[in-house]
């Protein structure tokens, strides 16, 4: 992978027409993880689906092109009558990549690989929705709270996937009251930037960044 420092500033972010998010900057470097924290409601899902390139920010520069983002939302994102090597053929075709075997072992999924994803638990489609990321290729990695629905040791699992990603040189953005033991993540309080609930687009403090 690239090893390339990603700069977000001054940036706000809106939820239902109203900023909730102001001055959020922050840098993310290679080989290194960041951990949102701060109360539900917060802001962090919509921090993490504008970063994303989901939706638009208010104000600020995000120095996170779309291409190098995996996102992983709550959503597992499976097509529910293919099976999991299907599944992740479809996500590798799409990437361009061809890393569907290194997948299905890092996230112990080869025992599964002819089942169809109807038919897989919650903690196995989501090991399934969480093996998308191996098979992108990209270098940062978006994750809003990727550990719901694992047991231990599928949350232990993905933690060493993670560590895998950030040694070859990888990022890691990630929504999280888990704690995935990772010596390489910081952590990012939003609970500073939380915005006073002015609607978005209208006069307000960011206005000089329109101008």
């Amino acid at each position: 992978m690239t090893a390339k420092d990603y700069r977000v500033s001054d940036l706000a972010v809106a939820r239902g027409g109203l900023v909730v998010l102001e001055g959020v900057g922050f840098t993310l470097r290679p080989g290194h993880a960041l951990v949102l924290r701060g109360p539900n409601g917060v802001g962090k899902t919509t921090l993490l689906r504008t970063l994303a390139g989901l939706q638009p920010p208010v104000a600020g520069d995000i120095g996170l092109p779309p291409e190098a983002i995996a996102y992983a939302a709550h959503a597992d994102g499976l097509k529910a009558t293919l099976s999991v090597a299907e599944n992740l053929a479809f996500w590798a075709a799409i990437y361009g990549t061809d890393r569907v075997e290194t997948a299905l072992d890092r996230m112990n999924l080869r025992e599964l690989r002819d089942r169809s994803a109807a038919s897989l638990s919650a903690g196995q489609k989501r090991r399934l929705g969480l093996a998308r990321l191996l098979v992108s290729g990209r270098p940062v990695w978006m994750l809003d709270e990727p550990t719901v629905s694992l047991d231990a040791a599928s949350v232990a699992l993905f933690a060493d996937v993670v560590r895998g990603h950030l040694a070859e040189g990888g990022a890691a953005l990630m929504a999280t009251h888990i704690d995935l033991g990772l010596t390489e993540a910081g952590v990012l309080d939003l609970t500073p930037f939380k915005a006073r609930g002015q609607a978005a687009g209208t006069a307000s403090d960011f206005d000089e960044a329109f101008a």
